[in-house]
């Protein structure tokens, strides 16, 4: 939250983030995808969802909100630098030179207004961050069976806590059909920005939580409006 309020020690600065929260594509850039512009319109290029549910959130909380300004197939923002798909296969082969000027001026942004909000808001109370995400209902031909994902480090406590409080606050509004997974479809420890900060950030100070939606329950604006709402609410009762 932006301000802690008076008298309120207890209570957590929270940080919402949305790594794929845009398909846009900068306009240096955009010829690359000239025979293939129908991609950017896909998952491949962002996280459907993702950015409303980010912004619905961070608005509940009064907390800060960082999105993502451009398509994951220019620079994916929930890679580490050197990860072999930080770059898509648009972008993987261009020469080092233009490489560097897109991590330099569209990756490292991002990750160092990250890493500077946390330093400037941790404290003896941890810091809560959210990541919002959303992902394919089908991958490689396989069907995933998650509808909605909480993905967390399970050797940091306060997080399997958190989680935990999250979970059951989904299953209080979820429909009892729903399937709601720890650490599924991505494991929480894998790559990306929240290990990235947790590298950074001790377990007493940093609290980093995942939050990954299933894209067939995103079809339509009322879909997408329900699961928000949803999610939103579990979230701002486990805080």
């Amino acid at each position: 939250m932006a301000e802690r309020a008076p008298g309120r020690a207890e209570s957590p600065f929270v940080l919402v983030t949305c790594e794929h929260a845009s398909a846009a594509i900068p306009k240096r850039w955009q010829p690359l995808f000239e025979r293939d512009r129908e991609v950017l319109a896909t998952h491949r290029a962002f996280d459907p969802g993702a950015a409303a549910v980010a912004r619905a959130l961070a608005q509940r909380l009064s907390a800060e909100a960082i999105l993502g300004g451009h398509s994951r197939l220019l620079v994916d923002l929930n890679r580490s630098p050197g990860h072999p798909r930080l770059f898509s296969e648009w972008t993987r082969s261009l020469p080092d030179t233009e490489r560097k000027a897109i991590f330099e001026r569209y990756y490292m942004p991002y990750r160092e207004k990250v890493v500077r909000w946390i330093e400037t808001h941790r404290g003896p109370v941890s810091l809560i961050h959210c990541s919002i995400h959303s992902f394919t209902p089908v991958l490689d031909g396989q069907v995933r069976a998650t509808d909605v994902g909480l993905l967390y480090d399970p050797s940091r406590t306060l997080e399997g806590e958190l989680v935990g409080r999250i979970q059951k606050a989904l299953r209080d509004r979820l429909p009892s059909d729903w399937k709601i997974h720890r650490n599924q479809p991505y494991k929480g420890i894998s790559d990306g920005l929240i290990p990235g900060m947790r590298r950074q950030f001790p377990a007493e100070q940093y609290v980093g939580v995942e939050i990954e939606m299933n894209q067939r329950h995103l079809s339509s604006s009322a879909d997408r409006q329900r699961l928000g709402q949803w999610i939103v609410e579990s979230i701002v009762s486990a805080i």
